[in-house]
This record gives C-alpha cells, structure tokens and sequence, in this order.
C-alpha cells in the first residue's frame, strides 16, 4: 500500500527524489521495512531492525528501526538508516554515511536489555519522548526478534509480552525476555528457535486477526 501511495502522489521512478509535496509521509520502521522488502525483491537478504539510536540525542539512546542487508562481496551484513536524507543528516550534524552506518552508532533492542542488565547503561535513557526504561526496551526486544521471523510490528502494537507491566512479569517471564535479546547475536543457527517463539510462544506470536499475518 506505501508503494501504491507513493506512484500515485508521483508516477516517476523511485530512483528520482520527489519535493516535499509529493512525497508519503512515514515514520523510521516505514523506511526500514520497505527498504527491506524492495530489496528482498531483487533476492538481496534483508531485515528490518528495532532497537535505538545514538545520533538523534545526545546521552540518549533514541527509540529507532533502521534496516540490514547482506552484502556478497564483502561477506558482512551492512546497516542502512533509510530515514536520513541530507536534510537530517545537516540539521543532525551527522557525519557518517547512512547508508553504512558505523558500529555502536545503532543499539539493537536486545543488546539494549544486555547492557541494562549488566549495569552498562541506564534503562532511563533507552526509549521516545516521555516513553523509557527496562519495559520500553522489552517492547523492542520483542519488536526486533518479530522482525528477524519478517514480521514486521508497528511501532505501538503490542501484545503479551510487550504490554504486560513490570510488576506482573514472572521468573520465566524474565528469563524468556533475556533469551530473546541473546538470539539475535545467535544468529544464522538461532534463526530455528527465533521463528519456534515467534510462532508458538503466546507471548509473543501475534494474536489471531493481527493484520501483519
């Protein structure tokens, strides 16, 4: 639907930048999640990634999706902030090339909880406007681990484990929480059990009727 809005405001090729008027108005998961798909269309690998941001603000972690793309020749997965067009990048003062964004720039969800819970980093400054904590970073551990089965949240939906308060979480609540930041770094061999709790675990697999399944 975003790329049939997009021709309809300007039938030109993606390829040519559209004005202000002409162009659809989206937040950083937009920009990640069809950036990954239009890829994944040319058979490049891609994934759309949740966690947080460190250019936005500074001393904060700012809550933010970015996208990754497997590149062949160099055997690496690169990191690309679709959202940052020249005009964030001056207004921002950011340096770096978005479309090859620097380690420890971007701080995935689940590398996030681990620096959090090993007293690396205060949960107060992970999260959006009044939004932040160790709850805020548990929606996007869930989020991001979603993301790597494709599917894609919306930043405000939640269900489960994302809503479910910090007073009410049990022990294996918490521990199903910190296994789920630890398989993103798993990953190829983790792929198997991240799909396994995305699909079967009901904490976490989209209820029945989401419109994303």
């Amino acid at each position: 639907r975003m790329l049939g809005r997009i021709v309809e405001l300007d039938e030109r090729p993606l390829s040519v930048p559209r004005p202000l008027e002409r162009r659809l108005v989206g937040n950083c998961r937009d920009h990640s999640v069809l950036l990954a798909a239009l890829l994944r269309h040319q058979r490049v690998p891609a994934r759309a990634r949740c966690g947080f941001a460190t250019y936005f603000l500074p001393e904060h972690f700012e809550d933010h999706w970015v996208c990754e793309y497997w590149h062949e020749r160099e055997g690496r997965w690169v990191m690309v902030d679709a959202q940052l067009d020249q005009l964030q990048r001056d207004l921002l003062r950011i340096a770096f090339d978005p479309l090859d964004v620097p380690s420890g720039r971007f701080v995935t969800a689940g590398r996030a909880w681990r620096m959090c819970a090993a007293g690396e980093a205060d949960p107060d400054a992970f999260g959006i406007f009044d939004m932040h904590g160790l709850w805020f970073i548990r929606g996007n551990v869930a989020r991001d681990l979603l993301a790597l089965a494709k599917l894609e949240l919306l930043p405000w939906d939640g269900w489960g484990i994302v809503n479910k308060p910090d007073d009410e979480l049990s022990d294996d609540d918490r521990r199903l929480v910190d296994r789920m930041a630890a398989l993103p770094e798993a990953m190829p061999e983790s792929l198997g059990e991240i799909a396994t709790i995305c699909g079967t675990d009901s904490r976490v697999r989209p209820p029945d009727g989401w419109p994303g399944a």
